[in-house]
């Protein structure tokens, strides 16, 4: 099927592993968090069925790893959807739990499935932990990726640019690009029948909320 990995090792770490490690931190200083996927705990694949309810997925797409990757990667964060997981990143979280405080997907999922209100709070390597877990729990061969440096372009130029007048001031309300000190987002595997050849293998999918990029 269009998941199939012919590496025994390759199952075993992208879809039957239910704990890994998650880096973060700066090029010069990285730093770990193990992580908990859980993705065989009681309570688990009901959490992950409801997502694609909530969604209202059809039953006919299942089977469909391209849009099943792209309906989590939407409902693992609560933009626009009311799904899994609310972003903070303001450095205040007394009205739910820190990013930092989470070891795992299981309290997530379960809280948002029981509720059906979204879990406060994550941020990038939280909303990666859980997308794991979700499409491991689905069937998708799927892994953890941190990235340094990480540019953040928000006009589709594919450079990060700073502005500035005549008199060399920035010009605030044009600079908007970032270059953070890490992103994490996921790989997923599967061939892609809708592309030309070449394109099968690991995917990019990133959960993390983005702002609306040139609509």
């Amino acid at each position: 099927d269009q998941v199939y990995m012919e590496e025994t090792n390759d199952l075993n770490e992208y879809v039957l592993n239910e704990s890994g490690r998650i880096f973060y931190g700066t090029e010069n200083q990285i730093s770990e968090r193990a992580w908990n996927y859980g993705q065989f705990d009681p309570g688990v694949l009901d959490a992950c069925l409801y997502i694609l309810d909530r969604r209202g997925m059809p039953h006919s797409a299942r089977g469909d790893p391209v849009m099943v990757s792209r309906v989590i990667s939407a409902m693992v964060n609560s933009l626009d959807d009311n799904g899994v997981l609310v972003g903070n990143w303001t450095g205040e979280y007394g009205q739910g739990t820190n990013p930092s405080a989470w070891a795992g997907s299981v309290d997530i999922l379960r809280s948002y499935h029981a509720s059906g209100a979204p879990v406060r709070y994550g941020q990038c390597w939280v909303f990666a932990g859980v997308m794991t877990t979700v499409l491991r729990c689905l069937g998708l061969p799927t892994r953890t990726v941190t990235n340094y440096n990480s540019a953040h372009d928000t006009d589709v130029s594919l450079t990060t640019d700073i502005y500035f007048d005549e008199n060399m001031r920035p010009l605030e309300r044009l600079n908007t690009d970032s270059v953070w000190n890490f992103h994490v987002w996921n790989d997923c595997w599967m061939k892609r029948p809708d592309l030309p050849d070449g394109y099968d293998g690991w995917q990019v999918v990133d959960a993390t909320p983005q702002e609306t990029s040139s609509g």
